[in-house]
């Protein structure tokens, strides 16, 4: 008998299935169309990591088992190689973005060749590549044109570390996302995308998607939508007034001072003289803190008095105006009506300062009006809030608005706390963006013949401190005629983030050489949405809000077919390091795919440990002893297999095994709809145990074992498909298993012939059994016993107790 070889068998079916191009999707196939999406990653220099791993592998799984099923499944698989740690790797080493890039490609490559993933490499794409990011331009030039890419100086994100502005959604508690560095404010001009234009299509597109609440609550979160009124109060003796946007305009009554935020103009103009000296001095206090610092809950919150005051438009009531650095002008309009009967910060605000607090709750005591009145209006009632005594929060709302509009002074209001996408970037590594400045045209679009703007090649690219491109200083490039009136212009020297490439790559996978078009609109119309995306949750309010907003967009143009880009979208888990910690190569607990691959156990034995370590949304350690694990259980298949094929006869196929073949079907292609990987390879172990059980008894003599191993091998395909080609084989089948069909099973081998029996270790559930119905207590406790998840979670742990309930529960005590 041959011996399991991963070594042998890997490559040579990886050579095979390239030369044969057996995963090409089909444009305008008649079998349904599946489009399994995965995010391309970023070549980095340290290669694939096993976070690719697992995502990579699970949409792999998807992909195989979708093609058994008789779709054209289209699995693609590009780069996403604009950005900083590409440029900032080529600084440190003194080579070029270029040929950094071009080196990480290549080990990615060889990576994803070495995993056997069932990739269309035919659709490959790179966001570096000239033919590509020329319909980014193309794309940018459509926002340009419609009015949603404009340029605009203001106070910006920028990162001191690597001299660069960022949009809000790469600041992460006041860090850089990528470089953990304190951000800063800086005045500059720049380009916008006007994401604020589709928020609300942004949140009502969530309705026509598949998103799990957890990712579509983050988009509608970041959104932050917040329905209340514009309020305006005059300042007494002068001819300005404060807007100020508010939720609760239900408590107007209750305001009993108003607060500006420091950086406000208003403020310079409205202090007394007596009270000047303490504002400005507290001014520069807070410039020198942060915005994370400014909001942080535990901060001790601070203020001065400017001298002025405000009059409450609903009774005329003058109120003190106060500058405190918790109140924002980069949010609303920089100014709050303070309600410190029911605001927590308020509250504590007036009590550190002696300033009055009016409750309008009938219970006359602090009540939080966001977390409690907001949410059951029905039950409080108004007081202090004059003819509106009496009333229910949800009956003097509409009322009391009704009162601002008729004064003049307020109106219904719907605000974001989404702001427009800060599209510039200061740094070279990027698409640059196609708009010349022509002293008398303004800001000129390039022409659609002129593009690709090609990215030059420059000797210096290491960003400066003032805020310029390493692109302003090459003369040569920037100064260019005016495309409108050919006098002497200027091209744009900021580039483009590294979001843009990634807003529409699948759907350049579509079409990928096209050079007429970003994509045909016959193959757009036959790919349509993409079926289902896997992805990082950490990319929940970045790349996927950003690449929705394109969408929207392209919609709109009449570019694309569909509203939303992707019908379903899930989050894999991150895998930490085995002892629980985050993997880092400052720690050396960094786990290469490649190591693993090379060191005997092969890809399959990877692959299946990466499906088997967790539910795929969960964050898990790794496990280098469960590779040993799925490694020893491909062993025994390999072996029972061998043995049964030198033992050929023609009786016919067991009812024992034919019950178990359509148990393990059944369960099997209902983990993989459900995305329950791990349960999948579980029902699979037992499979083999079951079969080896059965062996023991008959040895292969009373029954056809050949029909039974061939749907167990075509059943294990999709995870470890190098091994099963090479059974497949073996078994007298034609090529390939992953062209064949998925393995069918006669329900009726189904009906009272299996029950399922949970398994759980200290009352948590760790496996699920598919037993035969009349099974006693004895061997269904051994089952769970060898449940390979069950054994796993017991360990070396002593069993103290095993509660057994008939064909529902066993429960060990450990």
């Amino acid at each position: 008998m041959d011996r399991y070889n991963p070594k042998e068998i890997e490559p040579k079916w990886q050579n095979k299935w390239a030369a044969d191009k057996i995963y090409k999707a089909i444009d305008f196939d008649t079998k349904p169309k599946f489009v399994m999406l995965t995010e391309f990653p970023y070549p980095s220099g340290e290669g694939l990591h096993l976070g690719h791993v697992r995502e990579y592998t699970y949409g792999d799984i998807i992909a195989r088992h979708k093609r058994m099923n008789g779709h054209n499944v289209l699995y693609p698989m590009g780069y996403d190689a604009f950005g900083l740690p590409t440029e900032n790797y080529a600084i440190k080493t003194h080579i070029t973005p270029q040929e950094a890039t071009k080196t990480n490609i290549a080990t990615f490559q060889e990576q994803f060749n070495s995993l056997g993933y069932s990739i269309d490499w035919d659709r490959e794409i790179t966001t570096t590549d000239p033919s590509y990011y020329r319909w980014t331009q193309w794309l940018f030039l459509q926002f340009f044109k419609a009015g949603l890419a404009y340029q605009d100086e203001s106070a910006i994100n920028w990162c001191p570390k690597c001299k660069t502005g960022l949009s809000n959604e790469e600041v992460v508690n006041g860090r850089h996302e990528r470089c953990d560095t304190i951000v800063e404010k800086k005045i500059l001009k720049q380009w916008l995308l006007k994401i604020t234009d589709y928020a609300e299509r942004l949140i009502d597109g969530l309705k026509d998607v598949d998103f799990p609440p957890r990712i579509a609550d983050q988009q509608i979160n970041w959104i932050g939508k917040s329905e209340g009124a514009l309020v305006k109060f005059k300042i007494d003796g002068s001819d300005k007034e404060i807007e100020v946007f508010t939720t609760a305009h239900d408590t107007i009554y209750g305001v009993t001072f108003m607060v500006l935020a420091p950086e406000l103009d208003l403020v310079k103009e409205i202090i007394t003289d007596e009270h000047k000296a303490n504002v400005n001095g507290y001014i520069k206090m807070a410039e020198a803190k942060t915005e994370i610092e400014r909001l942080e809950e535990k901060e001790d919150k601070t203020g001065v008095f400017t001298g002025a005051y405000a009059i409450n438009p609903v009774n005329q009531t003058k109120v003190p105006i106060w500058v405190a650095d918790y109140v924002l002008a980069s949010y609303g309009s920089g100014a709050i009506m303070a309600v410190p009967g029911e605001d927590a910060r308020d509250h504590d605000f007036a009590k550190k300062y002696n300033l009055p607090i009016i409750y309008t709750t009938d219970k006359n005591e602090f009540v939080n009006y966001q977390t409690e009145i907001k949410s059951h209006r029905d039950k409080y009632k108004l007081a202090n809030s004059e003819e509106f005594n009496g009333l229910t929060f949800s009956e003097g709302r509409p009322k009391i608005l009704k009162k601002l509009e008729d004064l003049g002074v307020g109106k219904a209001q719907v605000q974001y706390k989404l702001r427009d996408w800060i599209f510039s970037r200061q740094r070279y590594w990027g698409e640059p963006i196609p708009i010349i400045h022509c002293p008398k045209c303004g800001p000129v679009a390039v022409p659609d013949k002129d593009l690709p703007v090609l990215l030059p090649e420059v000797k210096d690219y290491e960003p400066s401190d003032d805020g310029k491109s390493p692109l302003a200083s090459n003369e040569d490039w920037v100064n260019v005629p005016c495309p409108k009136c050919n006098e002497p212009a200027k091209r744009e020297t900021d580039t483009m983030p590294n979001w843009a490439g990634s807003s529409w790559y699948y759907l350049r996978y579509y079409d990928p050489k096209n050079d007429q078009a970003f994509a045909a609109k016959d193959k757009l119309d036959y790919w349509g949405e993409v079926d289902l995306y896997l992805g990082g949750m950490e990319h929940t309010t970045l790349h996927l809000l950003y690449s929705r907003f394109w969408h929207q967009f392209f919609y709109d143009q009449k570019l694309v077919p569909t509203k939303e880009p992707y019908h379903a979208r899930r989050g894999q888990g991150i895998i930490l390091a085995a002892d629980g910690s985050k993997m880092s190569k400052s720690k050396g607990n960094v786990v290469n795919p490649t190591d693993v691959i090379s060191s005997g156990y092969g890809a399959d034995s990877l692959r299946l440990n990466i499906a088997f370590l967790a539910p795929y949304d969960q964050t898990t350690p790794w496990s280098p002893e469960g590779v040993a694990g799925t490694f020893r259980f491909l062993q025994r298949l390999w072996t029972l297999t061998h043995e049964c094929l030198e033992k050929p006869h023609d009786a016919p196929e067991s009812e024992d095994l034919k019950r178990l073949m359509a148990r393990t079907i059944n369960k099997v292609g209902s983990d993989i709809d459900k995305l329950s990987f791990n349960t999948a390879i579980s029902s699979l172990m037992e499979c083999v145990n079951e079969m080896y059980k059965i062996k023991a008894e008959d040895n292969f003599a009373a029954s056809n074992w050949t029909d039974s191993l061939t749907s167990l091998v075509q059943l294990l395909s999709p995870f470890a498909p190098h091994i099963s080609e090479e059974l497949w084989q073996k078994l007298g089948r034609e090529y390939s298993v992953s062209t064949a069909p998925w393995p069918s099973f006669d329900k009726n081998d189904l009906v009272s012939q299996q029950i399922e029996v949970v398994v759980q270790v200290n009352g948590k559930l760790r496996a699920t059994l598919n037993l035969k119905a009349d099974i006693p207590k004895d061997e269904a406790v051994q089952a769970a016993l060898e449940n390979e998840s069950v054994k796993k979670h017991i360990g070396e742990s002593e069993i103290k107790k095993t509660i057994y309930v008939d064909k529902k529960l066993v429960n060990f005590v450990v």
